[in-house]
């Protein structure tokens, strides 16, 4: 059955968002790796506060498109 695009939005509006340490753990990455993506602007997330909260559809988007690969880790050496 095909579904409109009210229904498709609907759907995102209702995806329930991931908090940093959930989102960190969702990608196999720490915490540390995701605030330093987040501090370059690298990782889709929005400030709700003083937390950083985030769709996993964004973030899974982010993924696949290559946006999250990079040379080497932000937290190596540090």
């Amino acid at each position: 059955m095909a579904t409109s695009g009210g229904e498709l939005m609907n759907s995102a509006a209702s995806e329930r968002w991931l908090s940093l340490e959930e989102i960190a753990q969702h990608l196999g990455m720490s915490k540390v790796t995701i605030y330093k993506w987040i501090e370059a602007g690298k990782i889709p997330g929005h400030k709700v506060g003083r937390n950083w909260k985030f769709k996993v559809s964004e973030v899974d988007a982010w993924v696949v498109r290559g946006d999250g690969q990079q040379n080497e880790r932000p937290d190596v050496g540090k």
